[in-house]
């Protein structure tokens, strides 16, 4: 009998190193598989948005992500839309939009609130041959001195928030109405040199739409 409780405590011994290390790399195996979900879960898009004007086109929509203590920082994306007027078609945009809210959702309401400031810093391009990123070589040196194909733009503006109650939930969980007021490198360059030109020539509004998905 003693020596049968030898054999199995020695089993027990020779196994037990086994038995923690497999304990160890499932632990870490699950370990990996948690962020390798954080890692995908943040590329989804938290909200998207449809904006009106605002040097992007006449129609722009695209997703975003939100980030930050408070989601005070966000990321967007657009495709814009910018009918032909004084070229021969139809143009696309494309434009990176990074914004600020230092207060976030401030109660107006059971189901209402108000982002009394946005800050905003983008940088849309028109996409077609027409345009250029570096001067022709036709034309002599700095006489644009801007790119026709990219512009960088700064607006400020305000946000206001309409929570869908529970129930009602289906695709979103809120709404937000935006409106904006910006300027483009372009605009200030130019009021610079035109002292005619007035406020209302160098300042664009634009409106929005954003549905928030998360």
């Amino acid at each position: 009998m003693k020596w049968l409780n030898f054999r199995i405590s020695t089993l027990l011994l020779l196994t037990c190193p086994s038995f923690v290390s497999l304990k160890a790399d499932d632990s870490l195996y699950q370990e990996r598989v948690v962020k390798y979900h954080s890692f995908w879960n943040k590329l989804v898009p938290r909200h998207y948005k449809l904006q009106f004007a605002g040097s992007m086109g006449l129609l722009s929509f695209g997703p975003g992500w939100e980030y930050g203590k408070h989601h005070q920082w966000e990321t967007d994306l657009y495709l814009g839309f910018l009918p032909k007027y004084s070229t021969s078609e139809n143009k696309l945009t494309l434009t990176l939009k990074q914004n600020y809210i230092p207060w976030t959702n401030k109660p107006l309401g059971k189901h209402f609130a108000i982002d009394p400031l946005t800050v905003s810093l983008y940088v849309n391009s028109i996409l077609g041959d027409e345009f250029w990123t570096k001067e022709p070589s036709k034309y002599p040196g700095g006489y644009y001195g801007f790119s026709t194909r990219i512009r960088f733009n700064l607006s400020v503006g305000q946000r206001f928030v309409y929570f869908i109650p529970n129930e009602r939930r289906k695709y979103s969980k809120s709404v937000t109405f935006f409106y904006e007021l910006g300027t483009s490198d372009l605009y200030v360059a130019s009021a610079f040199n035109n002292r005619y030109l007035k406020l209302h020539d160098i300042i664009h509004l634009s409106l929005g739409l954003k549905m928030q998905v998360f």
